[in-house]
């Protein structure tokens, strides 16, 4: 379809200032955090002074109708030509969206996103169709912000869906190529790509398919992930076709054969937890040797709190099949051994020494953590050894615990407060080690150091520690100079 209607779309957008702080504004606190629930009555009666914002808030986010006239002056000469192109519709005297298109603030610039519609407004019932396209999502946030952002020549968006993260590959990639199976997410990949003036290589087909022998120096993908039974209708946002957790399986295999030497694949992830099986076991087996990997387990969900959460999020709760189709899914999963389901982040990063970090991490982190996951590839490639000069960073402190008077603490915990805020218990050699690592005295001269003040062999003391500096290093608690 035609997308000469898009340079117009985009001008009456910014002359009516259509921007995520300006409708955030118009909305205040209550019908913004209304909306963020799906209730759109606070955001209704906050937008009723006929302004071209308004109109357009009310029209895309709040999928409210407006008057034939008001849409026109938001959208001068496009009311008719944005119905034939299927981005709105009207009856007499009223005009509504079929499509959602909504501002979005992204690296520090105002785009725009089309997708479908938002369901479930207000407690409507709403079945999505196989087809659609799903908006901006606290997925496709989690992707955005869990991506490096260094300047690369080329970068792909695996399974683009409406193209937000091409639309963010762009700010900083020379070129971004974007693949999806649903055409409907192409057009709109397309649609957005030219709404926000940026230049996107869009392709049809599954994943790598439409890739043949193609490298990038960066991979973004936020899969269809969706852990389910080949039963019922496949949503193609969200249903992959492939059994169990295998699309994620295929996608960190197959990573590799398109990065360019130390290139970055970032996948936004669910997999199965399997009696009898550590999660970061079956995680490890899908890494390769030639390349480092650093692999965070966000968050573990029950199979019943999973199963519920997509069968409402398909629009089938409250609906006559929704006790069979939960109990056909939990007996499913009960048949694989599938005891929870894990939510987290894999990065694969090509080439290095096949370092692969496997973690649990369900605290909060810094966002976007993108800079910190390029920090721990950077630690990775550094070589970490007696003669190392190393500074502990800035931002982590100590914490001592134990009962008042004891002339040793019963505990030391060491804790930063940015990126991946992580915290380790230590003992007294490795807080001395960190508290004396400014970067003037190498790891030898400051563990020989604690030797002779705790009397301790200086052969056996670096023996027992140098790999627990490599770990301080990788962590981050340790940076080299």
């Amino acid at each position: 379809m035609d997308l000469d209607f898009a340079a117009p779309l985009r001008a009456a957008l910014v002359a009516a200032d259509f921007t995520y702080g300006a409708v955030t504004s118009l909305l205040g606190p209550q019908a913004h955090r209304g909306l963020s629930r799906n209730e759109t009555t606070p955001g209704v009666r906050r937008t009723a002074d006929g302004s071209a914002l308004s109109t357009l808030t009310r029209l895309f986010l709040l999928q409210a109708t407006v008057a034939r006239e008001d849409a026109e002056r938001a959208l001068p000469g496009l009311v008719d030509r944005l119905c034939n192109a299927g981005l709105l519709e009207q009856s007499v005297g009223e005009v509504a969206a079929r499509m959602d298109c909504r501002p979005y603030a992204g690296d520090d610039v105002d785009l725009w996103v089309v997708s479908d519609l938002t369901p479930g407004l207000d407690g409507a019932p709403t079945r999505v169709g196989t087809d659609h396209v799903l908006g901006i999502s606290s997925a496709s946030t989690s992707l955005a912000q869990l991506t490096v952002r260094a300047d690369v020549g080329r970068a792909l968006d695996l399974g683009t869906g409406c193209g937000v993260q091409a639309l963010h590959l762009a700010t900083h990639a020379g070129e971004v190529v974007a693949t999806d199976v649903n055409r409907r997410a192409l057009w709109m990949t397309r649609l957005n790509a030219a709404l926000n003036e940026v230049s996107v290589d869009v392709r049809e087909g599954s994943f790598f398919e439409p890739l043949a022998t193609e490298r990038f120096d960066l991979i973004a993908t936020n899969p269809p992930f969706v852990i389910s039974p080949a039963t019922g209708e496949r949503l193609v946002y969200r249903d992959s076709g492939l059994p169990g957790d295998r699309v994620v399986e295929d996608i960190v295999r197959g990573a590799p054969a398109h990065l360019n030497e130390g290139g970055l694949c970032q996948v936004l992830a669910n997999w199965s937890i399997v009696a009898g099986t550590d999660w970061d076991e079956r995680l490890a087996s899908w890494l390769r040797d030639d390349c480092d990997a650093l692999v965070i387990q966000r968050e573990v969900i029950d199979p019943s709190e999973y199963v519920e959460m997509w069968l409402k999020d398909a629009g089938v709760h409250g609906t006559p099949d929704y006790p069979s189709r939960y109990d056909t899914w939990l007996s499913w999963f009960e048949d694989l051994g599938i005891e929870g389901v894990g939510f987290g982040w894999i990065n694969v990063r090509a080439g290095g020494s096949g370092r692969h970090r496997l973690e649990e991490w369900r605290y909060d982190v810094e966002q976007p953590i993108g800079p910190a996951i390029a920090d721990h590839f950077d630690a990775t490639r550094s070589e970490v050894g007696l003669t190392s000069r190393l500074q502990a960073r800035i931002d982590v402190l100590q914490e001592t615990q134990g009962p008042p008077g004891a002339e040793d603490p019963a505990t030391i915990v060491v804790r930063q407060q940015r990126g991946f805020r992580r915290a380790r218990q230590v003992d007294t050699v490795e807080a001395a080690l960190i508290g004396a690592s400014g970067g003037d005295l190498s790891v030898g001269q400051i563990l020989d150091a604690i030797a002779e003040i705790t009397d301790v062999d200086a052969d056996e003391l670096r023996t027992t520690y140098l790999p627990i500096v490599r770990d301080l290093v990788d962590e981050g608690f340790l940076t080299t100079t």
